[in-house]
């Protein structure tokens, strides 16, 4: 009996100090995540500066680190920048914008080479946008492809009420629905987009042949402004422009296991990539793309 007692309190002390050690790692897990800088990211070429920039390290020099929050919905993205799980988040001005109506100041401290293809399925029967007329479009609400699939309607004439907005928020879900011919069209950016061009799918609307530049970093400015944050951003913003250099130098066919790894695309689609894609050095948005969003947020305000 003495012996089963001692064994009991010496099995009770390692489940105790277990315990306390778990405590004590997840205590120290979330002080490191808080001091990052946590950035909202998505299966997207738009983002690959910043998995290029966590892949070689270039985040180290920051005091803190980063942390890259992967979502596969804008929508996850700024649910997390709003609760504070993020300080900054890849995003579109058009969401960046429309959080700021809602009374989060942000700032930009690049746009990034966001552009956006309108892919109509092959079956659908749909080779100029003035057949879209009777036909689904996915998009998300509120954001660049919600502006630009009114920016097609309008440069064709078509009523509005006969094109079909259909929002698709995940961006799995959405190729999955063209896969499954669920959908007419869709709004797809890279590598999506390449990987429905291989099924055979067209491209009726392409942004790159536009003067439009919608795609951005954003971060919540309150956070920003203390001295800590302001810094940990400039240093962000330094490795950013490292990251855009090298794939600029070496192409993004180069960052081929990173690609399939952060974007989930298989590793033989990568060679059907774009070879002219480019990324620039940090730099604000352009005000002619501001005073695009900002007027197609007003209309849509007032049609509520």
């Amino acid at each position: 009996m003495i012996t089963a007692l001692l064994l009991l309190a010496a099995c009770h002390q390692s489940y105790e100090e277990t315990k306390s050690q778990k405590r004590m790692s997840r205590q120290e897990a979330q002080k490191k995540d808080s001091a990052a800088l946590k950035v909202a990211v998505m299966p997207t070429l738009d983002c690959l500066p910043l998995y290029v920039a966590e892949h070689y390290q270039l985040y180290d020099t920051l005091r803190g680190g980063v942390r890259l929050k992967f979502y596969m919905a804008q929508m996850d993205c700024d649910t997390a920048l709003e609760r504070g799980r993020v300080e900054g988040m890849v995003t579109d001005l058009v969401r960046a914008k429309r959080l700021e109506m809602r009374g989060m100041k942000l700032r930009y401290p690049t746009v990034t080479n966001a552009h956006w293809q309108l892919v109509a399925n092959r079956n659908a029967r749909v080779r100029q946008l003035k057949q879209l007329d009777d036909k689904m479009v996915a998009m998300t609400r509120f954001s660049a492809t919600d502006l630009l699939t009114d920016r097609v309607i309008d440069s064709v004439k078509l009523d509005k009420d006969r094109v079909y907005k259909v929002q698709i928020n995940d961006l799995s879900v959405r190729l999955l629905m063209l896969q499954n011919n669920e959908m007419d069209a869709l709004w797809l950016m890279e590598p999506q987009a390449t990987a429905a061009r291989t099924m055979k799918h067209g491209v009726v609307y392409d942004t790159q042949k536009e003067d439009v530049q919608l795609g951005v970093l954003a971060f919540n400015e309150k956070e920003m402004r203390h001295q800590e944050r302001g810094k940990q951003l400039e240093l962000f913003v330094e490795a950013y422009n490292q990251a855009c250099d090298s794939i600029n130098k070496y192409g993004v066919r180069h960052y081929r296991d990173l690609i399939v790894k952060r974007c989930k695309m298989k590793a033989n689609l990568v060679d059907s990539l774009p070879k002219n894609i480019k990324y620039v050095r940090a730099r604000g948005p352009r005000e002619q793309d501001v005073a695009l969003v900002e007027k197609w947020l007003g209309i849509k305000k007032k049609e509520k």
